[in-house]
């Protein structure tokens, strides 16, 4: 295991609007609040769904291509710097920064464990 589901980030327009929307359906707290940046989650130690702002925010038109979905994995990891070459041995690719994409195109974050998680290989 290299590591560990942190959130499912969702690109939309109104962090707060969407996640108050999936608290409400899911019956889950807001953990967290910024301007760009809203988490749904159990308790604000556990993983969840995390709103990102996205200024240019084109709604989805599923099953339509030209409008695809728009949502990426954050993937704790004990060491961001050791985890980029275990991924890319996996069939990754790297976007920019910490963000790949797997061998489909889809991207994901690599991002540092916090420190109320516990270690990702312990």
């Amino acid at each position: 295991m290299i590591g560990r589901l942190h959130h499912l980030a969702i690109d939309c327009p109104e962090p707060l609007e969407l996640a108050r929307f999936y608290s409400a359906l899911l019956g889950k707290p807001i953990t967290y609040q910024s301007d760009d940046w809203v988490v749904v989650a159990d308790n604000d130690h556990t993983s969840g769904l995390g709103f990102q702002r996205a200024v240019d925010h084109r709604r989805p038109q599923w099953p339509d291509p030209e409008r695809p979905q728009q949502m990426h994995l954050d993937v704790m990891v004990d060491d961001v710097e050791a985890a980029g070459p275990e991924v890319l041995a996996l069939g990754a690719r790297k976007l920019a920064g910490t963000v790949y994409e797997d061998p489909a195109g889809h991207p994901f974050c690599l991002i540092p464990r916090p420190g109320w998680a516990p270690p990702v290989n312990a």
